[in-house]
């Protein structure tokens, strides 16, 4: 039996296609799809096609063309696929809101969700071009974690709106500082993950099948979620309590691959939802409500949010009313926030909200794929840290308008009104961008130290004659030693 050297190397990767030209293509569909949607609400409202549907296209198109040449130049083996999702999010955002303005002329809300958005695709731009390796951001881990924790106490200072201190009002315009520090708490998650993530792994008290880190390694980046948890309660933003909590979970579960942190996490998120469900009247009559939608029907207070939501799903059925033919609005000033799933499940239906649901498994699943792929663990964590978020805050969200758990009141990423929401939300993708070239761009093999090329192990070697095939080499004693194998690389997947 003969073996040539060339089957006995290991077979060579694949080179990447960067895939620009399916981007664009996407990106042309994406802008139509939205486009189309804006000129059916005129139709089904009006009779006619809005004057500034020529307008709102071309503008889409121009952000979404400025954003492709940006990921185009600086991030050319990125994932095809994030860009136009998030395209396609914003401007059906764009629609729905619009549409819902229409109810409420003297509060517009798309001509500002307009314009955070064009700064959200600046930012989206900045980034790509400005960070070239995602590398660098595991530097500032503290620095993070320290802007975070500022940007989540100011609003304290601040008076309370709908309730919650969240929001910081200047003049006319306000925004949510905790929209911001769920990335910089991601970064930090990641920083610190990484560099101890064998010490959580692998030392500490086992306690049945649960195998608890030192204290000195767990306890700074559990005091960090603690604190950040507890501001969170005291401004009584519980959506975000929730976002932190399970992001916390997810990436503590990517870093030392136990199981085990899951169910704790489930435990402990259970006994924190009865506890302040049970003691915070905001929270409970949040509860209330959602135990029994249709209590305050019975008592002749007429339908609460909750309850109109569940009447618009099922005025919707699967294929929908149209775009501009429901009745959502009806929900109240939520509409446009909270509740704007309520009306994408109206006057799309059922398969419209399936498709919507889609998108964002996709944009979750991509942002998984470029974490595993990823060579260091910095940035897998980061990525997956990124992709939990819009993971969580989707689950958030439409278990809290379907009726599944308790509202806790967020912004659908990319579209509900909330001009902090979608900035935040473009700088995720920006990064999931970045995360994602780096994943896929071609590495070189590596070549270990003094060798100019690999050879082939001696047993694969042959031996021409001139008076026959080729034949094996006999392996001399020397040849047939073979060297221990190495580690393997720090940190490759």
């Amino acid at each position: 039996m003969t073996a040539t050297a060339a089957e006995s190397l290991p077979p060579e990767r694949p080179p990447t296609a960067r895939r620009r030209g399916v981007e664009l293509s996407l990106l042309v569909c994406a802008v139509l799809i939205s486009v189309y949607g804006y000129a059916d609400v005129g139709l089904a409202r009006s009779g006619a096609v809005p004057p500034d549907a020529l307008a709102y296209g071309a503008g889409l198109g121009l952000l979404a063309l400025l954003a492709h040449l940006a990921v185009r130049l600086r991030a050319p083996y990125a994932d095809p696929l994030l860009l136009p999702i998030a395209v396609l999010l914003n401007g059906v955002g764009l629609v729905l809101i619009y549409r819902l303005d229409l109810e409420t002329p003297a509060d517009r809300a798309a001509p500002a969700q307009l314009i955070w958005s064009t700064l959200g695709v600046a930012l989206f731009i900045a980034v790509v071009v400005l960070l070239r390796d995602h590398r660098v951001l595991q530097r500032y881990g503290y620095l993070s974690v320290v802007t975070a924790l500022a940007l989540m106490i100011v609003p304290i200072l601040f008076p309370a709106v709908n309730g919650a201190r969240i929001w910081i009002r200047i003049g006319g315009l306000s925004f949510q500082p905790g929209e911001f520090a769920k990335i910089l708490l991601a970064v930090f998650f990641a920083a610190y993950l990484a560099a101890n993530r064998h010490a959580l792994a692998h030392t500490g008290r086992r306690i049945g099948p649960l195998q608890l880190p030192a204290g000195r390694v767990l306890g700074p980046v559990v005091a960090i979620w603690l604190i950040s948890v507890v501001v969170l309660v005291l401004e009584r933003d519980l959506g975000t309590s929730l976002l932190f909590f399970g992001l916390f979970v997810v990436m503590l579960y990517v870093a030392t691959g136990r199981t085990g942190w899951i169910v704790v996490g489930l435990l402990l998120a259970g006994v924190g939802a009865f506890a302040v469900g049970t003691l915070e009247p905001h929270v409970h009559s949040r509860v209330e409500s959602w135990i029994d939608p249709y209590a305050s029907i019975t008592a002749g207070d007429g339908p609460s949010q909750l309850a109109q939501s569940l009447f618009a799903f099922a005025s919707g059925g699967v294929l929908g009313t149209g775009l501009g033919a429901g009745h959502s609005i009806l929900i109240g000033f939520a509409a446009k926030s909270d509740f704007i799933l309520a009306t994408a499940g109206e006057e799309l239906g059922l398969a419209g909200l399936t498709a919507l649901f889609l998108l964002y498994t996709l944009l979750v699943a991509r942002g998984y794929r470029a974490g595993l792929d990823l060579r260091d663990p910095f940035g897998g964590l980061l990525s997956v840290g990124l992709a939990a978020i819009v993971a969580v805050q989707v689950f958030v969200i439409a278990g809290g308008v379907t009726g599944l758990i308790p509202l806790t009141g967020m912004a659908m990423p990319f579209l509900a009104q909330g001009g902090s929401s979608v900035v935040t939300n473009w700088i995720i993708v920006a990064l999931l961008i970045r995360l994602s070239d780096s994943a896929r761009e071609p590495h070189p093999e590596p070549v270990e130290a003094g060798v100019i090329a690999p050879a082939a192990p001696p047993a694969a070697r042959t031996v021409r004659t001139d008076t026959g095939p080729a034949e094996p080499a006999v392996p001399t004693e020397a040849a047939a030693r073979t060297d221990p194998p190495g580690p393997a690389a720090e940190g490759t997947r």
